[in-house]
């Protein structure tokens, strides 16, 4: 009888392998882990999504500009990217998000619609990842202490200046009175006539629109265009410096403001005197997100920083104008204060969680905003009644029956 006996292989010495990846916080907190995506350094606001799916589309969503972003869900990058899931309206490679932290480690892609790695992905996005970090514990110290200022850096030799890191991270002045609009808005206005996707079919082109939408983008993404294209418009895409001239000259039948990043206080300077005259022109009006907030400011109402900020697809928002419940995704950091709206101004919906704002609405005239993402880009569909809401103020100013919400 003979036995073989098996060679196993000598245990790593930790003590001398080098990780290649830090996350360092204001506070001087240091978190090794090993890096992915682009090389460098980049700071940014740390906050944490809780989505399980829709990676690709969080990490091209321009509102994420400026931000690094914690997934809780451990499997991230799992199913690859695709060509036909990022969120940049543009078209341009870059959302401005400056990083991402993971739990585990990008495993090869495993899905029939992946046509690159994830870690490629994020190499051409200029992205900086970190994973084998501890989320959890990562996402209770932002539950407790607010998002925190960080710097996220990637070197392959596991070489780091961490006094210049940490001094990086502390300086760093944050999102509180930044505007970020001009560095994710287009440059020159487009037209938009692409419909959302179906499963085995992919994108249809809308060819027979009944309305003129012009969509004045300060960091818009493309499934808001799609949806607006399959409530039948006709979309036009113009520049966050578009001035209400140039807006109405287009003729439009709705004026669409969308979502985007940075404080809108900072970019309500320039924004909010625009949206004034397009409210008073009496056009339909319809905000999302950033969107939401500059309209609220615009009416009259404040907006302030809160202290972990709403990401995720998985949030419960109520509409008070029919009483439903349904679930939304959601990506802010900034809030409409509630009290602070004047006579008029109604609230629309609000946020199950914790109670604050999330829509409004404009008594007398067809105006109204949400802080959440209909679109559903990532997260789930339960309003995609809101843009046939939008289309139904078209129809009835232009004297045509309204369909039912579904």
């Amino acid at each position: 009888m003979s036995t073989t006996m098996t060679t196993r292989p000598a245990p790593l010495d930790w003590s001398t392998t080098a990780t290649t990846a830090r996350l360092v916080l204001a506070d001087g907190t240091v978190i090794e882990g090993e890096g992915l995506g682009a090389v460098g350094s980049a700071a940014g606001e740390v906050c944490f999504n809780t989505a399980i799916t829709g990676y690709q589309e969080v990490l091209s969503d321009p509102s994420y500009a400026a931000q690094i972003v914690t997934f809780t869900f451990p499997h991230i990058g799992n199913v690859g990217a695709n060509n036909e899931d990022s969120e940049t309206s543009n078209l341009a490679m870059r959302s401005g998000v400056r990083g991402c932290v993971l739990r585990a480690g990008v495993s090869d892609p495993s899905n029939y619609r992946a046509v690159e790695h994830f870690d490629q992905w994020l190499k051409a996005r200029g992205i900086i990842a970190i994973s084998g970090v501890d989320t959890r514990a990562l996402t209770a110290i932002i539950r407790e202490g607010g998002m925190p200022n960080a710097v996220i850096a990637h070197d392959p030799s596991g070489k780091f200046d961490l006094a210049k890191l940490k001094a990086e991270a502390k300086g760093w002045p944050g999102l509180l009175g930044l505007d970020l609009v001009p560095e994710v808005t287009c440059g020159q206005s487009y037209a938009w006539d692409e419909m959302r996707w179906v499963w085995d079919k992919g994108y249809a082109r809308l060819a027979d629109p009944e309305f003129h939408v012009v969509a004045i983008d300060y960091g818009l993404k493309r499934n808001i265009l799609r949806c607006l294209a399959s409530a039948g418009a006709r979309v036009t895409v113009v520049p966050a410096t578009a001035t209400a001239d140039d807006v109405l000259a287009r003729k439009p039948d709705g004026v669409f403001l969308s979502n985007g990043p940075g404080d809108p206080a900072a970019t309500g300077v320039y924004v909010v005197p625009v949206i004034q005259k397009l409210v008073e022109s009496g056009l339909p009006v319809f905000g999302i997100c950033l969107g939401h907030q500059m309209l609220a400011l615009a009416l009259g109402g404040k907006t302030s920083k809160m202290h972990q900020g709403h990401h995720g697809a998985n949030h419960p928002v109520k509409d008070t104008t029919t009483g439903k419940v349904e679930i939304t995704s959601m990506n802010h950091g900034f809030a409409v204060e509630q009290k602070s709206l004047p006579q008029g101004v109604v609230e629309s919906h609000v946020s199950l969680f914790d109670g604050t704002n999330c829509g409004i609405r404009l008594e007398g005239k067809p105006v109204f905003s949400v802080q959440y993402h209909p679109e559903a880009s990532p997260g789930p569909q339960d309003s995609h009644y809101l843009f046939v809401r939008f289309a139904n103020m078209m129809r009835e100013r232009a004297g045509r029956a309204a369909v039912k919400e579904r």
